[in-house]
């Protein structure tokens, strides 16, 4: 996925509300900025960063610049949650993930379930319909290693229920996580941040919902799916250890 324009280089002064940001560019210029990133953003918030954004004209935008890429841990970073369909339907149609890419319509954005969006559809007259949710991931806190969630998030816990619900009624159902760096090797859940959440993965892994993590090669000038990678399965039984190991400490 290229990006359309050449991204414009700024250091970080402060992401805040969620939705802003400031920052100086090169040229010495101060700019606020949107942040296409609602979540915690947790590690890739440091003032002084090396940041990327892109710039966009239009008379009802409130701000020209939006927040695209961060560097963190010596690595180049994607923030941008819009990315990450748009990277899984890239690397599907190369066929990198499962069989996905042989399906003959990959249809976006579809109603489903309990008043929810699956983000790619497929659907193809010879196979069983497919269901593929896509979340971001950019969270590492051991070197090699992506985590998702960065924060509680009851919303992803009901979007893997509505999978199960998926695979039960016959279809076939994947939990696709995209990985906006190329640092990392392995991929897990983050029990200890959201065990509720660790939970819902573990009953949507139990009714037959398939699991990948794909990471990116991420740059100023595209970000491009990069391969899968193994996912580490922790279990109830591991989480709960965490959970006692994380209290009594």
């Amino acid at each position: 996925m290229l990006f359309p324009s050449p991204l414009v280089p700024a250091r970080l002064i402060a992401r805040y509300k969620r939705f802003l940001f400031d920052a100086e560019l090169e040229d010495g210029t101060f700019i606020t900025g949107s942040c296409p990133n609602t979540g915690s953003m947790l590690g890739l918030t440091a003032p002084g960063s090396r940041i990327w954004l892109s710039e966009h004209e239009g008379a009802k935008r409130k701000y020209r610049h939006v927040f695209e890429l961060i560097e963190a841990d010596s690595t180049t970073v994607g923030v941008n949650t819009a990315m990450p369909n748009r990277i899984a339907a890239e690397a599907i149609a190369l066929g990198q993930i499962s069989d996905l890419g042989d399906y003959t319509t990959v249809k976006r954005e579809q109603n489903y379930g309990r008043n929810s969006r699956i983000d790619l559809l497929l659907t193809d007259p010879l196979r069983t319909t497919t269901y593929v949710e896509v979340k971001n991931v950019h969270f590492m806190r051991q070197p090699g290693l992506a985590e998702f969630p960065d924060t509680a998030t009851a919303r992803g816990a009901k979007h893997l229920e509505e999978l199960g619900d998926m695979v039960e009624a016959g279809h076939r159902a994947v939990m696709l996580f995209v990985i906006q760096r190329h640092d990392c090797d392995r991929f897990r859940i983050c029990g200890d941040l959201d065990p509720v959440y660790a939970r819902a993965y573990d009953r949507a892994l139990a009714r037959g919902v398939e699991v990948y993590a794909l990471k990116c090669r991420v740059s100023p000038t595209e970000i491009a799916p990069a391969g899968l990678i193994p996912i580490d399965e922790p279990g109830i039984a591991a989480l709960d250890n965490n959970i006692k190991i994380s209290a009594e400490g």
